[in-house]
C-alpha cells in the first residue's frame, strides 16, 4: 500500500498532520497527490488501451515481436507519438515478452 492512500484512508479518524508526521511523509506532497489523482487515472486507462493494441500487435506477430518492432508498427499504425520505454514498461508490466533468438 502507498503511504499517501494510508493517509487518505486514516485522515478522518487521526487527522492529516499527525498521519503525515508518523508516516514521514510532508504534507504538502500528500495533498499534491491528492490533486493529481485524476491525472494518475487518465494516465492508468490511456496506459491500458495502449496494452491492449500491444497485445494485439505481438499476437499478429505471433508472439515473436519485441520493444522495438512493437514500437515501430504502432508508431506507424497510428501516427502518435511512442516512446520505446512506455512501451518496455507496458509489456513488462503486462508480461508480455519478444522471442530472443542466441548466437
Amino acid at each position: 500500500m502507498n503511504r499517501f492512500q494510508c493517509v487518505a484512508d486514516l485522515q478522518r479518524r487521526y487527522g492529516v498532520k499527525r498521519l503525515c508526521h508518523v508516516l514521514g511523509v510532508s504534507r504538502s506532497s500528500f495533498y499534491y497527490w491528492c490533486r493529481a489523482a485524476a491525472d494518475r487515472a487518465i494516465r492508468q486507462a490511456a496506459d491500458a488501451r495502449l496494452a491492449a493494441r500491444i497485445r494485439a500487435v505481438h499476437q499478429e506477430s505471433d508472439g515473436t515481436h519485441g520493444v522495438p518492432r512493437i514500437t515501430a508498427e504502432l508508431r506507424e499504425t497510428s501516427g502518435e507519438a511512442l516512446n520505446h520505454k512506455r512501451v518496455a514498461r507496458i509489456m513488462r508490466e503486462s508480461g508480455i515478452e519478444g522471442v530472443r533468438l542466441r548466437r
